[in-house]
């Protein structure tokens, strides 16, 4: 009984506080990653160019190149995979992502925390 009482008065407490929605700029970029530094077989560099943590690495940097405040929404394309050889060695490649498609999100001005003459 204690329990649901308290409860009530929690749950009536958070119903009565006006809620403040964060709204969200959007941004879609287009960009292509780094290839790889070191030259690996066809298949072996074609798994490095597409692994998750490459496709996150770069597609932070994508939107933090945009100023202060942007971070990645999600990754809509990740694009396509395009390899070339290397100088060294023709047997080893090196591959990257061409086109990949991120949207980017930062919070907008003013639209959260206090505001002057609003109270």
């Amino acid at each position: 009984m204690k329990y649901t009482v308290i409860g009530l008065f929690v749950l009536s407490i958070g119903l009565s506080l006006p809620v403040c929605a964060t709204e969200y700029i959007y941004r879609d970029l287009m960009a292509n990653s780094l290839p790889a530094v070191r030259c690996e077989a066809l298949n072996t560099a074609k798994q490095t160019a597409t692994q998750p943590f490459t496709i996150d690495k770069y597609s932070k940097k994508f939107c933090q190149s945009q100023g202060y405040g942007w971070h990645v929404d999600k990754v809509k394309d990740l694009g396509k995979t395009v390899c070339n050889t290397c100088t060294d060695n023709n047997t080893l490649n090196n591959c990257h992502q061409e086109d990949v498609v991120v949207s980017c999100k930062r919070i907008k001005p003013g639209s959260v925390g206090m505001l002057p003459g609003k109270g």
